[in-house]
């Protein structure tokens, strides 16, 4: 697992919403909206950007709003600071042939940022994120902020959401079937039962018969992904416990030494 490497250009997550009536969908089940021209939204989505070769998973515009939508299956405290480098290359392209340096506002459309996160770590229904928690020096007045709503997305949670965009029920049911079938047997097993009992069940039916052998390597690969990470943090966790144990235990043989020391030469004196 240590050497997983992404070899796919999009993930599974990003594919269902690549057509703008599925991604006005989702928008609508988000804002609780009920939008129906989809050619009004416009998809600026980064994809391999040249600066640290970033991209991100859905940007668009609508509305006057510039949306970024991320997908996450494992916890992910720095989606802020990923954030703030996605928005200002996104931003970047939109005003390249603008007058930064002129006496007249640029105007831009007004960010959200929405991470939709379906990992097995239990986490709260919705929570926010905020790039200031990051600061090293927290300062009362906050010159530069940015708010990322986490919203899950498992079983039980946000349903409102999740029940108003069929896309997205869909595949949280797909999700569902993966988890249920890897519990005993392989992923790669699990993966291509949980594929095929949703053609047959008309569960993203048709997006499975169009991309059936690319959703199968992409959910076998976001699914090793999410277990190499909850495998990196629980060895962080190890070692952690093991040098603070460590660590410990020559403070305390240190502390010891020192107290009968300090005893000794104390009854030297009287």
């Amino acid at each position: 697992m240590a050497s997983i490497k992404r070899d796919y250009k999009s993930s599974m997550f990003c594919m269902l919403w690549e057509k703008k009536e599925e991604l006005l969908s989702l928008y609508n089940a988000t804002n609780g909206t009920h939008y129906t021209n989809a050619n009004d939204l416009i998809i600026n989505t980064l994809r391999n950007a040249i600066f640290m070769g970033m991209k991100n998973d859905t940007s668009f515009i609508f509305e006057m709003s510039l949306n970024l939508y991320e997908h996450q299956s494992t916890v992910n405290p720095n989606m802020p600071l990923r954030d703030l480098l996605y928005v200002a290359q996104v931003l970047q392209g939109m005003i390249k042939d603008e007058n930064l340096y002129g006496t007249s506002l640029v105007n831009i459309p007004t960010p959200k940022f929405v991470v939709f996160y379906n990992g097995m770590a239990k986490q709260p229904e919705r929570q926010i994120l905020r790039l200031s928690d990051a600061f090293s020096k927290q300062d009362e007045e906050v010159n530069l902020e940015l708010i990322v709503e986490v919203i899950n997305i498992n079983p039980g949670n946000n349903e409102e959401i999740v029940n108003n965009c069929r896309t997205l029920q869909e595949y949280v049911l797909y999700i569902e079937k993966v988890r249920k079938y890897v519990a005993h047997m392989s992923i790669e097993e699990a993966v291509e039962r949980a594929v095929n009992e949703c053609i047959e069940e008309g569960i993203l039916a048709d997006f499975l018969l169009q991309n059936k052998a690319e959703a199968i390597a992409m959910s076998i690969f976001e699914y090793n992904q999410e277990a190499h990470m909850k495998l990196v943090r629980q060895e962080g966790y190890d070692e952690g416990y093991d040098n603070g144990k460590y660590k410990g235990i020559v403070v305390g043989k240190k502390e010891d030494i020192l107290e009968r020391f300090t005893r000794g030469d104390k009854a030297r004196t009287t």
